[in-house]
């Protein structure tokens, strides 16, 4: 299904809609161990497709109207140096994160006698996600290469994910202006590809490398390619001032993705803990965000299936502003 349409037109939701959660988090919750691997999730492509297929199939059931591949640390480079395969072999199993996702879509239809169109967004990473060094919170590499070179690193896997036919890339967790220009740059080659673009933050108003997201929102705006803009990856109480940061910026034919986190924090000897930051949950939060403009929410690292599913609860129950349905000419 293609993601401009669905933006176009009137969603189950009032305008809104919803993108599934933490893909690896529901693999992990089926017994997957991913965390040290500098493949992550995507070395399933390799060893364990049929539990991807049935992770995307949770969040299907949750009610996601577009679920993202498990391609955001897939790369042909990565492939070969860790799984010891051939350059050809790297290509196939990238492209068949798009695949597979296509085939949970098609295997929930007819299940579930769904007339709900799903969108599958093939997910593309940071450099930093390939270096496995939790750079893609800090985008310091962008400062040592140029943006040719950063090109010349996506272009293999943007060139991969659209011959396997997909429509939109979701090109995620960017740390960086600079990187995001490269990306909004590599795109243009491929013109049959839509796309969203998240950044990676580190407060309310600035990205992970230091820069204003206006500043990143500016950058990657001028593409026609590019649907929305937006954050994630970051503890959820960051967005509604992130979004207020661009509020001049907002316009008709750009749209807000915000997707964070489950404010949990990571830590090295406890694993995953509860912060004492987070006092509200996405639904909750998700009102305000709607209010300022977006138009794709759902959950990264940390939101399992069931939190989806009462975010489409919460979306399907409230009641749009007169303003939100003068905008989807209600």
């Amino acid at each position: 299904m293609n993601l401009r349409a669905r933006l176009r037109d009137d969603s189950d939701h009032g305008g809104v809609l919803l993108l599934d959660g933490g893909l690896a988090t529901e693999l992990e919750a089926q017994g997957a161990r991913l965390q040290g691997d500098p493949l992550w999730s995507a070395r399933l492509l390799h060893t364990n497709p049929q539990a991807i297929k049935a992770a995307h199939h949770s969040f299907l059931l949750s009610g996601a109207d577009v679920i993202t591949s498990a391609t955001y640390q897939a790369t042909i480079q990565g492939f070969v140096q860790h799984l010891g395969v051939s350059s050809d072999t790297a290509r196939e199993l990238l492209a068949s994160g798009v695949c597979l996702a296509e085939e949970a879509v098609m295997a929930f239809g007819c299940e579930q006698r769904a007339t709900r169109p799903v969108v599958v967004a093939a997910s593309v990473g940071p450099y930093g996600a390939f270096l496995h060094d939790g750079s893609e919170y800090s985008g310091a590499y962008a400062d040592k290469m140029s943006v040719e070179e950063l090109k010349a690193w996506h272009r293999p896997q943007l060139e991969c994910l659209a011959a396997a036919g997909a429509e939109v890339l979701a090109l995620e967790t960017i740390p960086s202006v600079k990187e995001a220009g490269a990306l909004v740059e590599v795109l243009r080659e491929f013109p049959n590809c839509n796309a969203w673009i998240s950044f990676s933050c580190k407060d309310g108003t600035h990205l992970s490398d230091g820069h204003l997201l206006q500043d990143g929102v500016r950058v990657v705006g001028r593409s026609a390619q590019v649907l929305a803009v937006g954050i994630n990856c970051c503890p959820p109480e960051w967005v509604e001032p992130l979004l207020d940061s661009v509020v001049a910026l907002r316009s008709p034919d750009r749209k807000w993705v915000a997707y964070p986190n489950s404010g949990e924090e990571w830590d090295a000897e406890q694993g995953w803990q509860t912060s004492e930051k987070t006092t509200a949950t996405i639904p909750a939060l998700s009102d305000t965000w709607i209010k300022q403009g977006a138009a794709l929410i759902g959950g990264c690292c940390r939101v399992h299936p069931d939190q989806i599913s009462e975010l489409r609860r919460h979306l399907k129950t409230r009641q749009p502003t007169e303003e939100e349905a003068a905008d989807l000419g209600m």
